[in-house]
């Protein structure tokens, strides 16, 4: 694969990045949202402009819809995020559930790709079990219950779970909690009875929850891809996620060295632009390749 964007990949960059400056800067959303104490930690009115930029669709089929891209795509976006510290729902919607759909059934697609793609509705997935990140133990369980499942158990940490309109949730459906098959991926609806939300906020400003499932009702129709075979496709959306999220974090390295350089040009000291300085040049350029070196990677 090319370390260089192709002109589509430029052009893309080019829109995101301008998009993102203006409409989803820190002070239009992270810093407006956080000081308002806002129970959804991200603005519904930024993520209906998201749908008609087409970013909610990067990773969705063209044949359901959206643009078929990938995942270097969708990396463009994440990292415009990053750069701008926008808060929005794209990576748990349009990475993470958005390659769980791709799994699923026909049913499955056509009830929920369509708002996830106009921006009318936001998904969570529900993963974690504890302090800590490790998809390797699902404990929550999924039962056999007349045509259907009976799910059951704890979810931490869902980003943005109390706001989604459905949640991808990993449960297991036989073996013990540390086996790698018996997994299977459900879709479970907001409105799904037994289920509640404990919302906390996150030390970025971002919502999540601590999420209960008390013999919540599902029928078949919920599954995503195979009963039991639901391993492969977690594993599709964490490799999703984890380069998604490493894309965010080059995003980051960008803007807070933006800033610096920014910073490099304008103070003075003893009579100079201290980016005159060599010393100071040799770090920034130093910073500037572990940047492009990350996002290679």
């Amino acid at each position: 694969m090319p370390l260089y964007y192709d002109d589509d990949q430029t052009m893309l960059a080019d829109t995101a990045g301008q998009f993102m400056a203006e409409e989803g800067s820190i002070k239009n959303q992270l810093r407006h949202w956080r000081d308002r104490d806002c129970k959804d930690g991200f603005g519904h009115g930024l993520w209906q402009q998201f749908a008609e930029m087409g970013f909610t669709g990067i990773l969705v089929d063209e044949d359901d819809g959206g643009l078929g891209m990938g995942q270097v795509e969708a990396n463009i976006v994440l990292e415009e995020i990053g750069r701008n510290l926008t808060p929005s729902p794209f990576m748990s919607s349009s990475v993470l559930a958005a390659t769980a759909l791709k799994h699923g059934s026909n049913d499955v697609k056509g009830r929920w790709l369509p708002s996830l793609l106009s921006g009318e509705k936001v998904y969570g997935v529900a993963i974690d079990e504890g302090r800590k990140h490790r998809p390797e133990t699902i404990a929550c369980k999924a039962e056999k219950s007349g045509n259907g499942f009976k799910l059951s158990g704890k979810k931490d940490f869902v980003v943005y779970g109390a706001s989604s309109e459905m949640i991808v949730v990993a449960a297991r459906t036989s073996g013990s909690d540390s086996d790698r098959d018996g997994v299977t991926l459900f879709a479970v609806p907001q409105d799904a009875a037994g289920m509640s939300h404990d919302s906390v906020r996150l030390v970025d400003s971002s919502m999540a929850s601590h999420i209960t499932f008390d013999g919540v009702e599902l029928d078949g129709d919920a599954v995503i891809g195979e009963v039991d075979g639901g391993r492969e496709v977690l594993d599709a959306m964490l490799v999703a996620g984890r380069v998604g999220s490493a894309a965010e974090g080059v995003g980051v390295a960008r803007g807070a060295m933006d800033m610096t350089v920014d910073y490099l040009r304008q103070r003075k000291q003893f009579g100079k632009v201290i980016g005159e300085f060599q010393a100071l040049q040799h770090r920034a350029s130093h910073l500037y390749s572990e940047v492009e070196i990350a996002r290679a990677v």
